[in-house]
């Protein structure tokens, strides 16, 4: 009987080792192959609705082409994670990559490009929750709310404590934060922010005996709703913001006002990334931290050689504008799709090209080809209206492109606004100017044929900017000329159909803009009215992006020629 009990003992306590292995090795399959490349990276990303991934929806990932198949599990690379405030949804331990709820987190195209990028597989914690404070929810001092930061430090502890327990070395890599919003309603938070930020990085480091963990602070979205309505607020988050990444060594400000936002009802406007934007928000942050290990991407696109014979006269074109002058939508995987589009993807190494994209995000090292340029994929009417030109015999021109997709009008303005680190003239002029003088250092002399700006689309629905829209182009024109020594600078201001909504409707901005190029002999109304039918509210899609290069290129040659 003693026999039988031991061996009923001893394959009950084999069958339940042989099941917790199998587990183990289920949960960790590529984790513990990978022991031997080194040491496992481990990321935290923590915040509210905007590191949740808030209105975005995993059926909606493979209508954007450079993120088709991002949906699936991502077996090589595990997650840890508590989302939400009332209704959490929590994992059973370490599990595979996946999105959680049919939501799209930054952590799913962030794990999928450092993971490629590093040939390894990478490990992320989650605590994100929204509609909390840092001043109250994330308080390490005092917690209130939802009592976010004793409930993620548990869950890190947690996470890692069982990494231990398998055995699997890591390095605790980054901790990528995005938060803000909620603050700014509080007054006593908003003023605290940066003081109170930079006691939630050190508390962090300390609570985990980590003093060197780098910190990766995620930009609030200036292209939302709250960047309009509640810009001196969300500029007082950005300023708490910055304060601790400017002082502290370990912490970097990761931009993202310029990606995309979701499309929202009525006026278009929304609070969230959404899908695309989510996508986009994680390759920031991991553009971000493979730039801090030195992975960086190489992305040159050198011209073979100048393709201007010395003292030839080159026509230069200036691109500016917002959503649709930067491209938000339109992607070079769907020009295969359109006639003629295919074309549009090889690099033309008879017209140079500079930019500076996102309001500085991305920036041309040197003069290059015309070409898709490696930023999201997007690309703007830069592309077709060259296209355009060169087929019409056009020879000698060089465009370059300034765009920041997160911006409004009076970020162009002179005066620009109270929030200062918002405003571009300065940065535009001096792109300009710098263009010119470094076509004339190679030898050849500079016609500014024009500046083609696409009215942004964003001031179209919001009434107080739709109304002030006339008189803040009037003055960025009028200085613009002023600053560059051309009192008869060309200005074509391209303008899609505005919003249709009965809240803005009202305010007629297309008469206003018709009587400003009445009095101007040098300002021309490009009415881009007949575009392809959008799926969107304000964004144009990749067809629509490209025949709006074409009424650009059509309407600069029926004037000139």
């Amino acid at each position: 009987m003693l026999a039988i009990s031991f061996q009923r003992v001893f394959f009950s306590s084999m069958k339940k080792f042989l099941i917790c292995f199998w587990v183990s090795l289920s949960i960790f399959p590529q984790i513990d192959a990978s022991l031997a490349k080194g040491k496992l990276k481990v990321f935290i990303f923590a915040g509210q609705s905007n590191m949740v991934g808030s209105d975005s929806n995993t059926k909606d990932i493979d209508n954007f082409p450079p993120f088709v198949g991002y949906g699936k599990e991502q077996e090589k690379n595990m997650f840890y994670y508590s989302i939400g405030r009332e209704r959490k949804f929590e994992s059973n331990g370490w599990e595979p990559l996946k999105p959680i709820n049919n939501v799209v987190g930054p952590e799913i195209s962030f794990a999928r490009k450092v993971s490629s990028s590093i040939n390894e597989p990478v490990a992320i914690i989650k605590c994100a929750a929204g509609g909390t404070h840092l001043g109250g929810d994330w308080n390490p001092d005092n917690p209130s709310g939802f009592k976010m930061y004793p409930l993620a430090l548990k869950l890190v502890k947690e996470a890692l404590s069982e990494l231990k327990r398998k055995n699997i070395e890591y390095d605790l890599e980054g901790f990528m934060w995005h938060q803000g919003e909620n603050d700014m309603f509080n007054e006593e938070y908003m003023k605290n922010y940066g003081a109170n930020l930079q006691n939630f990085l050190n508390r962090w480091r300390e609570d985990l005996g980590v003093p060197n963990l780098k910190f990766y602070i995620g930009e609030l979205c200036t292209k939302t709703i709250w960047g309009m309505d509640l810009r001196p607020r969300m500029y007082a988050i950005s300023k708490g913001q910055r304060q601790v990444t400017e002082s502290d060594e370990l912490a970097e400000y990761v931009p993202t006002a310029h990606i995309g936002v979701e499309i929202g009802g009525g006026v278009g406007l929304h609070y969230h990334y959404g899908t695309l934007g989510q996508l986009q928000h994680g390759v920031n942050y991991a553009d971000a931290y493979l730039g801090s290990i030195d992975k960086a991407e190489s992305d040159s696109r050198e011209l073979v050689k100048w393709p201007y014979p010395k003292n030839r006269v080159v026509r230069l074109f200036i691109m500016a504008g917002h959503r649709n002058m930067e491209g938000e939508r339109a992607f070079t995987q769907d020009l295969k799709k359109i006639k003629g589009g295919e074309l549009l993807l090889k690099d033309n190494q008879t017209v140079a090209y500079k930019y500076n994209l996102g309001g500085g995000y991305k920036v041309s090292k040197s003069w290059e080809p015309l070409g898709p340029v490696d930023y999201y994929n997007n690309f703007g009417p830069e592309l077709s209206f060259g296209s355009f030109l060169y087929k019409k015999d056009i020879r000698d021109f060089a465009i370059a492109k300034f765009t920041h997709s997160g911006s409004q009008i009076i970020d162009w303005t002179p005066e620009g606004s109270m929030a200062k680190s918002r405003n571009l003239y300065n940065k535009f002029i001096s792109f300009v100017k710098e263009s010119i003088d470094e076509i004339r250092d190679k030898g050849n002399e500079v016609i500014l044929e024009g500046v083609f700006y696409h009215i942004g689309e964003n001031d179209m629905s919001f009434g107080p900017h739709r109304n002030n829209a006339p008189k803040w182009i009037k003055s960025i024109i009028e200085k613009s000329r002023k600053d560059l020594g051309n009192e008869k600078l060309n200005w074509y201001l391209s303008q899609q159909p505005p919003t249709d909504d009965k809240s803005v409707n009202k305010i007629d901005v297309v008469s206003e803009i018709e009587k400003m190029v009445e009095d101007d002999d040098y300002l021309f109304h490009v009415k881009a009215f007949d575009l392809v039918p959008q799926a969107k509210k304000l964004v144009i899609s990749t067809e629509g992006v490209v025949q709006l290069g074409e009424i650009l290129g059509d309407y600069y040659l029926r004037r000139t020629q």
